[in-house]
């Protein structure tokens, strides 16, 4: 692909967490309450009406390295880079998403469910992969039976995780991140507890720590 990968745009973050936001509104409370307990990478997924214009306020941010998720055509990969997206996580492998992503120059993580479609991923010079959904998958098991034959293959594991299956997930050498949305869940953010964010993301944060 290019010069630009997810390991590099992540900078040694391995805590990813996944975010709905139901309004732009609050994409900067939401930021600053990321930062604050030490995320430095987040994805915003592209289900509400309003996830463009959060990417945008939290992309502006500057202390979070922040993509797009939940990406399923072209035209949103090509508006979520607008809107400042540094890296696109699809939840399958479309090859027509990848192309429009190695066209903007940006790092794309498709999802893989099985062998088959890791090949398809590996066969198109991707290195790196979700995991997608972990856990109803069959979770560590899963990712160990997958990267044995495929040692060349990196994991960023997402669905279905919570705090405590991160430090499992992470001792193994092929997991480069893990996503997550417990730090920040719907719940949280239409009540405002930005605390509880802060609080939640700081013991992730220090549970991903090497």
């Amino acid at each position: 692909m290019t010069g630009n990968t997810l390991a590099s745009v992540l900078a040694g973050a391995r805590l990813m967490p996944v975010l709905t936001v139901p309004s732009a509104a609050s994409a900067g409370p939401l930021a600053d309450a990321l930062a604050a307990g030490g995320a430095r990478c987040a994805e915003v997924t592209f289900r509400t009406p309003d996830a463009e214009q959060a990417l945008k306020a939290m992309a502006a941010h500057g202390g979070l390295a922040v993509g797009a998720g939940t990406v399923l055509t072209p035209e949103q990969a090509e508006r979520a880079v607008a809107a400042g997206a540094r890296f696109v996580v699809s939840p399958g492998f479309d090859e027509d998403v990848v192309a429009k992503c190695r066209e903007l120059a940006v790092p794309v993580v498709p999802g893989v469910a099985s062998a088959t479609e890791l090949m398809r991923a590996l066969r198109a010079g991707l290195d790196t992969v979700k995991l997608f959904p972990a856990e109803p998958l069959g979770g560590l098991p899963m990712l160990r039976a997958l990267a044995a034959p495929f040692p060349q293959a990196r994991f960023v594991p997402t669905g279905g995780i919570d705090a405590s299956r991160l430090p499992a997930y992470l001792a193994h050498p092929a997991v480069l991140a893990v996503g997550g949305s417990w730090m920040a869940t719907a719940v949280h953010l239409e009540r405002g507890e930005y605390g509880e964010i802060r609080r939640l993301t700081a013991e992730a944060v220090h549970g991903s720590a090497p």
